[in-house]
């Protein structure tokens, strides 16, 4: 049987350029037809021609399946293609005056526009989490299978995937191929066993494409995102599966590429011979059918769930068996060495194995997977600067774990050249921060500048004279900002944020002053984990053990202000963030006392984790009602 030359195309689009990822994509395509052999098909992610975090631009950004195969065949010959080559586009579709988050096949001639053989819209739009689908799109229905010149294929977008039925009515409309299209982001940084280091994601979407394509006995083709929209990083991790549930080809993290692979139409018939659950279920569909049938109407109307459509079964009467009329049991040969059980004896009990109480459940754990953490960091500093078109970076350098482990990032997605590194010492700060923030320098080879505080504090604060420790350190805070932000103006360069996850989530920070930087690449990590990643990353042990301190006030400590370590409070957070509250926490054995001081901390300084609430009036409020994205 002929082989069939399959790629997928991880691309970062560049957000809301629909003009520029069109001319891109075209040159993606006349790049993969010039390989030996070319591609049959061309796999592209959800929404590449826009970015997918688009929200309010979806109206802007959205077009015409017809006029997408215009532009793109347009741009495939313009950037050199010539060979025939069919491809699959995600893309935000204007359908008949309604808005649609699409797939399309199309097939490109050696000359003029493509053509379009079939759109897919999507039929499940997630609006949960950080995902709000429903308030810019319509829900597409139905999915197709549809013949292409080199057999049958279907395609979904994104969740449609993590819907089993999906699959399944695909397998039965006669799919070889599936086709998800995905902008999936990546999420979860605890180290999986048996396999490479990943996102937890990227494992999940993996157990997904395999349960499609084993269960059905197909190839499916995943193609996912990279680059960073919002501070949500793409992973890439794109992926073929063959019919056997095993990986045919597996694309990079974070990174562009052109995977490529020929895979065999013919091992289909193979493993459906193998396991025929395909050919089961159509033997089963009526029954199926009738099933869902009843189950839909039961979701419709809740009183549909008590009805049958039949009596209920009685079970017949066991007949009674007279003795005379018992079957004769001959005697079992036993093996030598077993002693038959003398009448009456009990046979040793059976082993135990006891997995304890699973039945609470808990969050995900607080360990991460280092190297992980930092090629998933180091990908969205480059990809953020890339976008916002900045190449250097400002980082306040305290002598802290935290803008120690930032720099050391910047460092290496920038380069040491495009890394300055500002001192801000006041007259009162602790020598060592200085000379710890000299340590990172000199290991990085960063640029570095100290500018002295003490006399722009002085200087407001001497018209307050009888200003609190508390808001003296507050001014310190601001005035450093000032001169972050000053250089990162002076030098065209992006300041960077140094604030951990709970710092944040305690509200030890200054509001608008150390938070305030547009990039954070450590904003998402607990302080403990802060700690273990700088222990990979070469942080000096000094550093690294030494109690945290904002270095506001003399003799001041993080968990002396707070009352509770660290260790203890990312425990209490990682609970409470993941919905658990105080009472089940207690229940747990956790110290109520300490649950309390940081449930008090999380509640009441969440206003400080907002912008500033603004008083809607109009029917256009910013942020409200007015969602074109900022960041594009």
């Amino acid at each position: 049987m002929p082989v069939l030359h399959l790629s997928i195309a991880q691309f970062r689009p560049r957000k809301g350029d629909v003009a520029g990822n069109v001319a891109r994509i075209g040159e993606i395509l006349a790049q993969a037809a010039s390989l030996d052999p070319p591609p049959d098909v061309v796999h592209f992610p959800e929404t590449v021609l826009s970015g997918y975090f688009v929200e309010g631009a979806v109206r802007e950004t959205a077009t015409t399946a017809g006029a997408l195969a215009e532009a793109l065949g347009a741009s495939y010959h313009a950037a050199g293609g010539h060979r025939a080559i069919d491809a699959v586009i995600g893309f935000y579709e204007l359908h008949e005056g309604t808005l649609h988050n699409s797939a399309a096949y199309l097939v490109f001639d050696a000359a003029g526009p493509a053509e379009v053989v079939h759109v897919h819209r999507k039929n499940f739009l997630p609006t949960y989490g950080m995902f709000d689908e429903e308030r810019f799109v319509e829900r597409g229905f139905g999915i197709r299978a549809f013949d292409t010149r080199w057999g049958r294929t279907a395609l979904l977008v994104c969740e449609d995937a993590w819907h089993s039925l999906s699959g399944t009515i695909a397998a039965l409309d006669g799919a070889q191929v599936v086709f998800v299209s995905a902008a999936a982001p990546a999420r979860g940084m605890q180290e999986r066993r048996g396999s490479d280091p990943a996102p937890a994601t990227v494992a999940r979407w993996e157990r997904l494409m395999r349960d499609i394509a084993e269960e059905h006995g197909l190839y499916v083709s995943l193609a996912n995102l990279v680059g960073s929209e919002g501070g949500k990083v793409f992973p890439g991790a794109s992926l073929i599966m063959g019919p056997h549930g095993d990986v045919r080809a597996r694309g990079p993290l974070w990174e562009e590429a052109l995977l490529t692979a020929g895979v065999e139409l013919g091992d289909i018939a193979r493993a459906r011979s193998d396991a025929p659950m395909l050919s089961d279920l159509r033997g089963a569909l009526p029954t199926m059918r009738a099933e869902l049938e009843r189950v839909s109407g039961a979701a419709i109307s809740p009183g549909a769930a008590s009805r049958t459509d039949r009596p209920p079964r009685v079970p017949a009467a066991r007949p009674a068996v007279s003795p005379a009329v018992r079957p004769a049991v001959r005697p079992v040969a036993r093996p030598a060495g077993h002693a038959t059980p003398a009448p009456g004896a009990r046979a040793a009990p059976i082993t135990v194995v006891r997995a304890g109480d699973t039945g609470h459940g808990e969050p995900p754990p607080l360990e991460i997977n280092p190297a992980l953490v930092e090629g998933w960091l180091v990908a969205f500093l480059r990809d953020e600067f890339k976008r916002r078109g900045f190449t250097d970076a400002v980082v306040g350098l305290s002598g802290g774990v935290d803008s120690a482990v930032t720099a050391t990032l910047a460092a290496r997605a920038l380069g040491s050249d495009h890394v300055l590194a500002v001192r801000m010492p006041y007259r009162t700060s602790s020598p060592d921060s200085l000379a710890h923030a000299q340590l990172i320098v000199d290991q990085l080879g960063i640029r570095e500048r100290t500018i002295d505080i003490s006399a722009a504090v002085d200087g407001y604060l001497g018209a307050e004279p009888d200003a609190s420790p508390a808001r003296r350190g507050n001014v310190m805070a601001r005035v450093r900002m000032i001169a972050l932000f000053d250089l990162a103006a002076k030098h065209n360069a992006l300041p960077l944020g140094t604030g951990n996850k709970s710092e944040r989530l305690l509200g030890y920070f200054t509001w608008h002053a150390d938070d305030s930087p547009p990039v954070n690449p450590i904003g998402d990590l607990f302080k403990t984990q802060i700690w273990a990643f700088a222990k990979h990353l070469g942080i000096p042990i000094a550093i690294v053990d030494k109690p945290a301190s904002a270095d506001l006030i003399q003799g001041q400590t993080d968990e002396g202000d707070f009352g509770i370590s660290y260790a203890k409070a990312d425990v209490i957070l990682n609970w409470l963030l993941h919905g658990y509250s105080p009472r089940e926490l207690i229940a747990r054995g956790l110290d109520g006392a300490e649950v309390e001081i940081v449930r008090a901390r999380l509640d009441g300084t969440h206003w400080e984790r907002k912008l500033p609430t603004v008083a809607l009036l109009s029917s256009a409020a910013i942020g409200e009602s007015y969602l074109r994205p900022v960041d594009y």
